[in-house]
């Protein structure tokens, strides 16, 4: 089987008031962690920066535009190795895959971001530190928020 590699952009979305805003995909959606709270995060293309990327994807999954705030690229790097199925070609692939997180700083308090929601995700939520730790969310943004502060 062939292996694939994906650079991957991330965005912790934080607001003024502290909280995280986390976003809930439709059940079986492409099979991928389906029914759980993620943060935006999707490959960057070839003639994009992995920073252009995550600004890109932000707006695309949940028209919100963080191109004018506060970004702090995170050093920490987390890699991951699944099976997938390329949509094109209908190639069973492994696709070994680079996550970059970055932390967004948006200069508004939670309820008044204005929040839409793209196709495959049916509901937004802004989660305290104590809220988030009792997300339904992949495992590994959990073990990730933990051991960043997140979660306390």
């Amino acid at each position: 089987m062939r292996t694939i590699n994906r650079n991957i952009a991330s965005a912790i979305i934080i607001s003024r008031d502290k909280k995280i805003l986390m976003w809930k995909k439709k059940l079986d959606w492409w099979g991928v962690f389906s029914d759980c709270y993620h943060i935006p995060w999707w490959w960057v293309e070839e003639w994009e920066t992995i920073e252009e990327a995550m600004i890109r994807e932000v707006y695309e999954e949940v028209w919100l535009d963080v191109s004018k705030c506060r970004i702090k690229k995170l050093s920490e790097l987390w890699e991951w190795t699944s099976e997938k199925i390329l949509k094109n070609t209908w190639e069973r692939v492994l696709c070994h895959m680079i996550f970059n997180r970055f932390e967004v700083f948006v200069d508004k308090n939670s309820e008044d971001i204005g929040l839409k929601l793209w196709d495959e995700l049916v509901e937004s939520k802004r989660f305290s530190n104590e809220e988030l730790k009792n997300a339904k969310q992949i495992p590994w943004w959990k073990e990730f928020f933990i051991k960043m502060g997140y979660i306390v």
